[in-house]
């Protein structure tokens, strides 16, 4: 696709359409929304807009695509995949403006939120009426970037993705028609099932105004465990087996020996230095799951765990899963002279004990320091690899590494991409995880953006 440079008259169209403090081509500006949180090259916009209803998106969208300049959503910035970096420069649409919570319907177990809403203060609105949004990414992510990329994090094991929540979206297309999508009811059979084509889709096919998001009650009661096992290996073979038992665990985190060091380093946990499983049950009362407890102690016992330690209290467990949401963070701090990539792989939960054994013995075996860890319960791993800046090499081996864990986990049935979505890293996988199906997604791709003004560069090879 070619694509035209701002003009002077597309900067002064383009800055008529909102508020004089809501449009920017100032340096600062743009090299925030440059890059985001992941190790990719960042590109400069040639203006970020923050629009503040759907009306002007329509305008501006419809304006964009008459003069076929490049439009990259925005929600945070949080992402890990250079999903929003826009690397045909162009302009950035960022919602940080756009989010209200319109409406919340507790008795339906629903609400109506704008794509800017960040996700932790969407549920701290909810605690009063006893409801919450359950996908927790960790970072704090907007929900139209969580639907962007179909988030999950930490509870996908026992409550599912984004994608399980999104009842109804309301999109502008490319060409500035507003699509409305969806019922508010929790299930349907009625025509094809729109909003979910939407859901995962990077912002490429039209850009979220909207969403009827389900939402669940908080759980009367939680317990959690913390267990310690003589090998990465020994731990994934227990995860499998608590998952096939089906104990329906709310979090399932595994993390090798090296996330445990950083996490007594920098929280002062006092953690054995193990590979650890976090373990989390929710459910309806103590009795219930002292019981549910009683047999995952069982089971990591049989596959060779080394302590098993329950019934940690609320602090205690916050405690642990603040310092697990903040790992990315402590890495970046561990490394100051380096950069680092993520990788994101999902497996069937049978072939979990391969993929996170593999990944140790790569990072090792390649003298790269990396950092294992993992949302154990859905076969979702993440290796943190730290590689010198200016040194090649590292690189070159990290490079190698990566295409080594995605062929595999592609192989083994899985996925090059369990929750951090496609976006620049991701791409040269495509035709080998979809096969001809992708040429199927470019044609959607091209029904519903011909011009291909949204979000290029991303998705496709």
């Amino acid at each position: 696709m070619n694509f035209n440079p701002l003009s002077t008259v597309h900067i002064q169209d383009l800055k008529a359409m909102v508020a004089a403090d809501r449009f920017s081509t100032g340096a600062s500006v743009l090299k925030l929304h440059a890059k985001d949180q992941s190790h990719h090259r960042g590109c400069l916009p040639e203006a970020v807009i923050w629009p503040t209803d759907r009306l002007e998106v329509v305008e501006i969208l419809k304006y964009a695509n008459d003069n076929r300049l490049p439009v990259v959503g925005w929600g945070s910035g949080s992402s890990l995949e250079g999903n929003p970096i826009p690397v045909k420069n162009g302009l950035v649409l960022d919602f940080s403006q756009m989010n209200c919570i319109l409406d919340v319907r507790e008795e339906d177990f629903q609400v109506d939120v704008q794509p800017g809403v960040i996700y932790q203060d969407l549920n701290e609105h909810l605690k009063y009426t006893g409801l919450f949004f359950p996908p927790d990414p960790g970072a704090r992510a907007t929900v139209g970037g969580m639907i962007a990329n179909n988030a999950s994090g930490t509870r996908t094991v026992y409550y599912g993705s984004t994608k399980d929540y999104v009842l109804k979206l309301t999109v502008v297309l490319a060409s500035g028609e507003v699509l409305e999508m969806g019922r508010r009811v929790s299930k349907t059979s009625s025509g094809y099932d729109l909003p979910h084509l939407f859901v995962g889709s990077e912002g490429t096919l039209g850009v979220v105004v909207e969403a009827t998001l389900r939402l669940v009650g908080l759980p009367e009661e939680f317990s959690a465990a913390v267990v310690t096992f003589p090998s990465v290996e020994a731990a994934g073979k227990a995860v499998s087996a608590i998952v096939r038992y089906g104990l329906n665990p709310a979090a399932l985190e595994l993390l090798d020996s090296a996330c445990i060091e950083l996490f007594n380093r920098e929280k002062a946990l006092g953690l054995d230095l193990s590979p650890t499983l976090f373990l989390e049950f929710h459910g309806p009362s103590i009795a219930y799951l002292s019981e549910i407890m009683g047999m995952a102690e069982e089971i990591c016992r049989e596959n060779g765990s080394l302590a098993f330690s329950p019934g940690l209290g609320r602090d205690e467990r916050n405690r642990l899963f603040e310092a697990r949401h903040e790992l990315g963070e402590m890495v970046v701090r561990a490394h100051t002279d380096c950069r680092i990539q993520v990788l994101d792989v999902a497996v069937p939960i049978t072939a979990y004990p391969d993929i996170i054994s593999m990944a140790r013995q790569e990072a090792d075996a390649a003298g790269i320091q990396g950092y294992a860890f993992s949302h154990a319960g859905d076969g979702n791993l993440h290796l943190c690899l730290a590689g010198r800046k200016d040194e090649t090499g590292d690189w070159e081996r990290i490079d190698r590494i990566s295409q080594r864990m995605v062929s595999k986990a592609i192989s083994l049935g899985g996925t090059a991409t369990g929750e951090h979505g496609v976006g620049i890293g991701k791409r040269k996988y495509m035709l080998a995880e979809h096969g001809s199906s992708l040429e199927w997604m470019q044609r959607i791709k091209s029904l519903f953006d011909p011009n291909g003004i949204l979000n290029p560069g991303k998705i496709f090879p």
